[in-house]
């Protein structure tokens, strides 16, 4: 039989024999997916919490005091000054309103800086205009929950992203590492086989472990929080197979000529940590600086959780691939291409 579907062989058993690998590789994203969906769950916005400064037996505080309590969107507590400010610095409260003698009557104390503060202010600046005009006309509201809105929606495709980058680095990069501190690939190297079966092996059985990877969070995420993938699942599959070998073709870069595991270790955190923050794992990539999106926007992680929500939560098909395949591709043959060039057995 070929040596490249024995190498691969030879990686799978060497895989399932490992208990510790299976809990990190299946077991843990589950659980990540889990605690991050439970914290991030469908709640009802809380009230907005508003300090009103003074003494409660002022009218002018008692009456500031009714007003934002008749909105249900306010909780209101009064503080003297100096207990108003503590909170406000410290996050127990989110704004602070003022008893003036002049026209409008208050003044708004808030933290520009945190969005909590800002929406408080508006909170209480709204329910003050309504206490003070009873029956001035009010628009229509018509609250909606729009399909793959959720936070969750936002995160199980960056978590599916990291997956994929996770399992290429480090199941192919430190892998080859720990081939080589062992001192096994010089018996390989002894065998009659050629060093691009070897690499295919490693990449091929690293993306058949992802794909079960990803299935099983796939399974869990629509049974537990009813994600599913609302798009082309054909692209869907595409698209989760060239990040797959992108990122095997990066682990095996960073491969090629570690010589030690803890080099190993230091090359794929140095790549694969700063794509965890720039690449709208967690968050949206476009809260950084406008300077910062063309490089941003060149990552191949960037490329692959933006096509992952696009065909999961915005329903796309194979029109909206072009950009993240297109990356996905450079990246991926340029790493395997220098990889094959600069390897070395020892």
């Amino acid at each position: 039989m070929s040596p490249l579907w024995q190498l691969t062989l030879a990686r799978f058993r060497e895989f399932y024999r490992e208990p510790a690998a299976l809990f990190w590789v299946y077991g843990f994203p589950l659980i990540l997916a889990g605690a991050l969906g439970a914290a991030f769950a469908e709640k009802p916005v809380p009230a907005a919490a508003v300090d009103v400064q003074g003494d409660a037996s002022d009218p002018a505080v008692e009456k500031l005091r009714a007003a934002l309590a008749a909105d249900p969107g306010v909780k209101v507590t009064v503080s003297d000054e100096t207990a108003a400010r503590y909170r406000l610095r410290t996050s127990k409260t989110d704004a602070v309103v003022v008893p003036r003698s002049e026209a409008p009557g208050h003044e708004y104390v808030f933290d520009e800086t945190r969005s909590e503060s800002v929406l408080a202010r508006n909170a209480a600046d709204r329910a003050l205009l309504r206490a003070a005009t009873p029956n001035a006309p009010r628009a229509p509201e018509t609250a909606v929950r729009e399909p793959g809105g959720r936070y969750i929606d936002f995160l199980i495709p960056g978590l599916l992203g990291m997956n994929l980058l996770g399992g290429g680095l480090f199941g192919v990069g430190f892998g080859v590492a720990d081939l080589r501190v062992r001192k096994l690939l010089k018996r390989f190297q002894a065998t009659p086989m050629r060093r691009t079966d070897f690499m295919l092996s490693l990449m091929l059985s690293r993306l058949v472990f992802t794909l079960i990877d990803i299935l099983l969070l796939l399974g869990f995420s629509y049974l537990v929080f009813d994600i599913r993938v609302r798009g082309n699942v054909l692209a869907f599959g595409v698209l989760v197979a060239a990040g797959g070998f992108c990122f095997a073709g990066m682990g095996l870069l960073i491969g090629s000529r570690a010589k030690t595991l803890e080099a190993a270790a230091g090359l794929v955190n140095a790549i694969m940590l700063p794509m965890y923050v720039l690449s709208g794992v967690f968050f949206s990539s476009a809260r950084f600086p406008d300077g910062a999106q063309p490089v941003i926007k060149a990552l191949p992680l960037t490329a692959l959780n933006d096509g992952l929500r696009a065909v999961m939560n915005d329903g796309a098909g194979f029109e909206a691939l072009g950009y993240p395949l297109l990356v996905l591709s450079i990246w991926g043959v340029l790493c395997f291409v220098i990889a094959l060039r600069i390897f070395r057995w020892r």
